[in-house]
């Protein structure tokens, strides 16, 4: 026997223990991401099992987990106490406004810091990207009077024309994703006579989709759950959205019937789970795509 044929299996032991090592890990990693999963998910389960729950059961037997009988009248109820279909249409027209706004004026800020150079771009893209580091809560006072002067308080014109005009995170996302594109694109189209703003809409935009459709899902949550703004600057009922809704009905019911108040919760949140739950995946390829990924 060769010496290679005896160093052979030496050299194989070594292997085979350092795959069984990282399937071991791999192992592990799944069971404590599962753990931690479960753990994530058992709030949003257990609310929606108590909004299926009748009051003597929640009186009687707090912690059970399953409902004894199943029953919707919860949820019947909580649509007819409350006019949640006035706030849904709030909320929808609010978002879908905020969304379409935002896509347009964080493209076109996104491609003018990412191609177009002027003394100073950099330094202004800095500080306009600090801004998100800002609290919110203390632009709140700030904020409310720049409102109360323009004479938006009680209006959505408070809720909608901020959202769609300051966005940091929008323009730095579309920035990243316009630095992505090849300039040769552009380069192109500038050789066939296009100037900047038909080079934007014809050749830039259209290669934008898939970060265009990424942000507008998290514009969408971000405005669909916003609370504290529209706490401040909206004072009638009929202007209320659906976080506002929800805080009012469980203000009048926290403590009488958790089930209402549980099945309330699920009519505002499902929408919002069932978009995220569709676009994830349009939002994590994004994200890598755009160079946010950590690569």
């Amino acid at each position: 026997m060769t010496r290679v044929d005896q160093a052979a299996p030496a050299l194989g032991a070594p292997a085979a223990s350092g795959i069984r090592s990282r399937r071991a890990g791999a192992v592990a990693l799944h069971v404590i991401l599962a753990i931690v999963g479960i753990a994530m998910v058992f709030p949003f389960v257990w609310m929606l099992l108590t909004a299926f729950k009748t009051l003597p059961q929640l009186l009687q037997d707090p912690l059970s987990f399953w409902p004894a009988p199943w029953t919707i009248d919860n949820f019947v109820d909580a649509w007819n106490a409350a006019p949640f279909a006035q706030a849904y249409l709030n909320s929808i027209y609010i978002a879908v406004l905020a969304v379409i706004g935002t896509l347009v004026t964080a493209s076109m800020a996104g491609y003018a810091f990412a191609r177009i150079r002027f003394r100073g771009s950099n330094v202004l893209f800095i500080v306009f990207l600090a801004t998100q580091m800002i609290p919110k809560q203390v632009t709140l006072i700030p904020f409310y009077l720049l409102m109360s002067n323009l004479g938006w308080v009680d209006s959505h014109l408070a809720l909608i024309v901020p959202a769609v005009m300051v966005n940091p995170f929008a323009v730095f996302l579309m920035r990243q994703f316009v630095l992505s594109l090849p300039r040769e694109l552009e380069e192109a189209a500038l050789v066939d006579g296009a100037g900047r703003w038909r080079t934007f809409w014809s050749v830039v935009l259209p290669n934008l989709r898939p970060g265009l459709g990424a942000l507008s899902i998290i514009v969408a949550l971000d405005v669909w759950n916003a609370f504290l703004f529209p706490l401040v600057l909206l004072n009638s009922s009929e202007l209320f959205t659906v976080p506002l809704l929800l805080a009012s009905f469980q203000g009048q019911h926290g403590s009488i019937n958790y089930g209402l108040v549980m099945a309330a919760s699920a009519v505002a949140t499902i929408p919002m789970l069932i978009a995220f739950v569709i676009g994830q995946r349009k939002i994590i390829s994004s994200m890598a795509a755009s160079g946010l990924g950590g690569r």
